[in-house]
């Protein structure tokens, strides 16, 4: 048997893998709420792992080690400033959103919790944030989509488009008829598969090239000094205080991003969260720190080797492709997809959400029928992932570029009012909405300016400074929002026990 055979096994296996826990789920599937959020039964260790997993996309093993390849070591203060804002949002966001939701009119998306926490009438906080999901996950979709052309690219030296429609059509499929539990049950196996992935290549390489001492040898040889210094030299690219700053901003995005909280929604009991809290931040360790270390051993296997990577953002996909028996190296190149897949059908979620929660429901006079509701958020799945697919035919960005965009507008539109519905009682809903049009404004605006801090960081400041101030001129007691305020508090301090059995 060749060696493109058993890699191509390994493929087939993985992806018939996913299509049948995506079948498994529509077997679970039976109304709206299932579909948007698996009727909010997730233990602790699926939402914690399938968070991680729909968080990291191709740019964990793509772009991550990439930019680590190119700059070194100074770049990892992404991954710090992520690790730092992962564990905030599950320590502040996750108990009090999952009691605050189910409080607030059961809320089911981001959108829709707003407009029933701040009781706004006018609508206008839902449909804008529906409109904010949807510009930046299709962006953030299409970043996906390329990721997978890339890949086809560097690991079989296939062609860009057809890898991008494969992979995307596949990930169509389970998403359309899975939903939420479908895209969650198949993260949980793509983050494990990330998450080994990212230790066994960096480990064969080492050992493929004599040991740790030979390897800093030869980064040392093949770069400046400072490669390997968090602080980084004037010879190292980026190695500002301004660069580091932006690096660890990164981690403000977190509190913003609608496929993450939502696993947040979706747990069993607010209770849970401490646990799956220690599940993923351990997960992310790891996997953090598998992909830094992926792109610093890779300057040392290519120069082993005398391999010239035309694309760094390829370099765990070449070690693999190079180092592993073909089958191992097809389940290692299997996790490469499972991390742009497992972001891209979370995402895929939330749109639908967004197009038929948030949009179509605001619009309808009628409550519809939860069959139909579910035929239509598998169209809008449908329609998003087309729109994304197209974005993606010509890419005119790096997926780390692309990516570091939509997370920013994510970050700065809804990180500053999630924060403050769930903490301030004076937050209200023109508040919210000028914080949110400020923030998704202000990363637009700041973007082509090319300052070198990264647009994240000012964007939030601007949103959380426009959404108090114009909360506190337009604040009026309303006794219901703050019974519901104190009721969230109650319920987070009072333990509710679910059902003996209860399964995702």
């Amino acid at each position: 048997m060749s060696d493109s055979i058993f890699t191509y096994v390994a493929l087939g296996v993985y992806f018939a893998g996913m299509l049948l826990i995506g079948w498994f789920a529509y077997k679970r599937t039976d109304d709206h709420e299932d579909y948007m959020l698996g009727g909010r039964n997730l233990p602790p260790w699926v939402a914690a792992i399938s968070a991680g997993a729909a968080d990291m996309s191709g740019w964990l093993v793509m772009g991550l080690p990439g930019v680590i390849y190119l700059n070194g070591l100074i770049e990892a203060w992404i991954a710090i400033g992520l690790t730092i804002g992962a564990y905030l949002n599950w320590l502040l966001v996750a108990p009090r959103l999952r009691a605050y939701t189910e409080v607030s009119r059961n809320s089911i998306t981001v959108p829709s919790f707003f407009e029933n926490r701040l009781r706004d009438r006018t609508r206008m906080l839902r449909i804008l944030s529906g409109v904010v999901i949807l510009v930046f996950f299709t962006l953030y979709i299409s970043s996906g989509m390329v990721a997978a052309g890339k890949f086809f690219e560097g690991s079989f030296n296939g062609d860009y488009l057809w890898g991008m429609l494969l992979v995307g059509g596949i990930t169509l499929l389970y998403t359309l008829f899975g939903g939420f539990l479908g895209a969650s049950l198949t993260d949980v196996v793509q983050g494990l598969m990330m998450v080994v992935a990212l230790i066994v290549v960096p480990v064969a390489a080492v050992i493929a090239i004599g040991g740790l001492d030979e390897t800093a040898t030869l980064i040392d040889s093949e770069r400046d000094p400072g490669f390997l210094s968090l602080m980084g030299t004037e010879t190292v690219t980026g190695g500002t205080a301004l660069a580091i700053v932006s690096a660890l901003a990164w981690g403000l995005g977190y509190f913003g991003q609608p496929h993450i909280v939502v696993r947040f929604m979706a747990l069993r009991s607010p209770q849970e969260a401490k646990s799956a809290r220690r599940i993923g931040i351990s997960w992310m360790i790891v996997s953090m720190a598998g992909a830094v270390i992926s792109g610093l051993v890779g300057v040392a296997y290519m120069a082993s080797k005398g391999i010239t990577l035309d694309d760094p953002e390829t370099v765990v996909l070449v070690m693999s492709r190079t180092l592993l028996h073909p089958f191992v190296a097809g389940l290692v190149l299997a996790a490469v997809l499972a991390a742009i897949m497992s972001t891209v059908s979370s995402q895929l979620v939330v749109c639908s959400s967004a197009l038929v929660e948030d949009l179509y429901k605001v619009f309808k006079k009628t409550p519809p029928e939860q069959k139909r509701l579910v035929l239509m958020g598998r169209m809008a799945v449908l329609v998003v992932a087309i729109i994304a697919i197209l974005l993606a035919i010509t890419p005119n960005d790096t997926v780390l570029g692309l990516v570091s965009f939509a997370w920013a507008g994510f970050g700065a539109a809804f990180g500053p009012i999630i924060l403050l519905s769930l903490f301030w009682r004076r937050l209200t809903n023109w508040g919210a909405l000028a914080g949110m049009f400020v923030g998704a404004a202000t990363v637009f605006i700041w973007k082509p300016l090319n300052t070198g801090l990264y647009e994240l960081l000012p964007a939030f400041v601007f949103a959380f400074i426009a959404a108090i101030v114009v909360s506190l001129f337009t604040y009026k007691h309303n006794e219901e929002i703050q019974d519901e305020f104190t009721q969230t508090g109650t319920m987070l301090a009072v333990p509710r026990p679910h059902a003996v059995g209860d399964t995702p």
